[in-house]
């Protein structure tokens, strides 16, 4: 079989064919195309958008950059194209830069080729070896992404300008695969003149003198759309050798957000305690992002990441957690009275734009957060339907909830106040205490965003009533 060529003739005779990265790509993908499957899997609300244009780069044998704000899923896009490299593939055993028996690329493997031929010995190396990524920062240097001389090589009395000397940097160590650097950007001039150098000339420039890298690889990248301009912080000759731009986005509707935060919740050990998020407070964590994406209080410019709704979604559940072990219950069903753990994760994801009445980060996400359950709770309930209830407060009755309080204590209220019972029961089909509290929590809250009843707020303790 191909997978146990050791030799040069016994990869030749096996028939087996190297193929280019870009080759591999386009056959693997038409492939996946054919058998109906789809490419990124875990990738959600690009299936119409993002995802054709990267099909399209991908058989044209493109170079890519991503184009997006801050938690879009670029880096995750740009991972995941791993998949699309073969299994396996021969190369030079023991050469640094994968080098094709076939088509050396460096001097010591072209020497080595010359002198044993056939007899060259090769070795099979997986795609996750094919993937090298590099966050670009100012002080990325071409010696740690195309290479230096090595001292000690020169030491040993080889020459400066013999090619031996060089310590080969990053891309060159990728060569047959993938290479991806984030934030393009914000590498320096020089260093995207060196980028430029080799994806046109196929050369660079190594202590004065010139190298030659005919290197087979994809190269991609990310970059924030302000920097990626003539105005920003990209070199226009860099910027035109990668072949296509992709603009990335937010998720563009709740469910997409939803399917995402659940997505990426970790599996953690409950101790034996169920999980129920309520569809309402999963709607209200995504539509809490969305009303940031919105506003003129947060710098768009940075964006509001997907991150922030998966942050907020463990937060809210993780305090939910704390009150289901201290309390006893079995069940951890998170509630509004929860929602004050988004404070903490979700103001290090947003940047303020400070405006004239100077309201603090924590005032900001409190307006946002009552903005969310308002329109969440007006997609679900009419206010007309809850008539009883409001009546009942009017006649002076009120009620305390809190993010300690057993869900035990609401049942009282659902038997007490008049209509209470089939509000929640059209929320969802679960009548678990823990549900009946969330929902309760739900419905005293609308009330009050739409000034019918009263909030008062003691320590972690709310009270409403008229």
């Amino acid at each position: 079989m191909t997978q146990k060529a050791r030799t040069l003739r016994e990869l030749r005779d096996s028939g087996y064919r190297i193929r280019s990265v870009r080759e591999e790509m386009r056959a693997n993908l038409l492939a996946l195309l054919e058998r109906g499957e789809r490419i990124l899997p875990g990738i959600i609300g690009f299936e119409d958008t993002v995802i054709p244009e990267i099909e399209n780069a991908i058989l044209s044998g493109h170079h890519m950059v991503l184009l997006g704000e801050r938690g879009q899923a670029k880096s995750r896009i740009l991972r995941g194209l791993v998949a699309l490299l073969d299994e396996e593939v021969p190369i030079v055993r023991g050469c640094p830069l994968h080098d094709s028996p076939e088509t050396p690329v460096c001097k010591e493997c072209r020497e080595r080729v010359a002198a044993e031929g056939d007899a060259l010995e090769i070795e099979w190396i997986g795609r996750e070896r094919r993937y090298g990524e590099k966050l670009a920062t100012p002080d990325v240097s071409m010696a740690d992404l195309i290479g230096e001389v090595d001292p000690i090589k020169v030491a040993e009395g080889r020459y400066l300008e013999d090619e031996d000397t060089i310590h080969f940097g990053l891309i060159p160590r990728t060569n047959r695969g993938i290479f991806a650097i984030n934030e393009l950007p914000d590498l320096t001039e020089k260093v995207q003149v060196g980028l430029f150098n080799l994806m046109e000339e196929k050369d660079v420039q190594i202590k004065g003198y010139k190298v030659h890298l005919p290197l087979d690889l994809v190269l991609v990248a990310s970059a924030n759309p302000e920097d990626y301009t003539s105005r920003g912080r990209i070199i226009t000759p860099l910027k035109d050798r990668f072949d296509v731009q992709i603009r990335t986005h937010y998720p563009r509707n709740l469910d997409d957000e939803i399917a995402i935060m659940e997505q990426e919740l970790p599996a953690l050990d409950r101790f034996d305690r169920s999980v129920h998020m309520p569809d309402f407070l999963k709607e209200i964590i995504a539509q809490l992002t969305f009303e940031a994406r919105q506003s003129s209080e947060i710098n768009q410019a940075s964006g509001v990441s997907v991150r922030a709704s998966i942050n907020n979604y463990e937060s809210v559940l993780a305090n939910a957690e704390k009150r289901a072990v201290r309390v006893g219950e079995s069940e951890i069903v998170p509630r509004l009275s929860d929602l004050h753990a988004v404070h903490a994760s979700m103001t290090g994801k947003i940047e303020i734009e400070y405006a004239a009445d100077e309201s603090t980060p924590s005032e900001i996400l409190s307006r946002l957060l009552d903005r969310a359950v308002l329109a969440v709770f007006d997609r679900r309930v009419q206010v007309e339907d809850l008539a009883p209830v409001v009546q009942h407060f009017e006649q002076g009755w009120g009620v305390e909830v809190g993010d300690r309080m057993k869900s035990d204590y609401f049942l009282d209220g659902v038997r007490q106040i008049p209509g209470l019972r089939d509000a929640i029961h059209a929320l969802g089909p679960v009548e678990s205490p823990g549900f009946i509290a969330a929902a309760s929590e739900f419905i005293f809250e609308g009330l009050h965003l739409h000034e019918k009843l009263n909030r008062t707020r003691e320590g972690g303790r709310v009270s409403y009533g008229m």
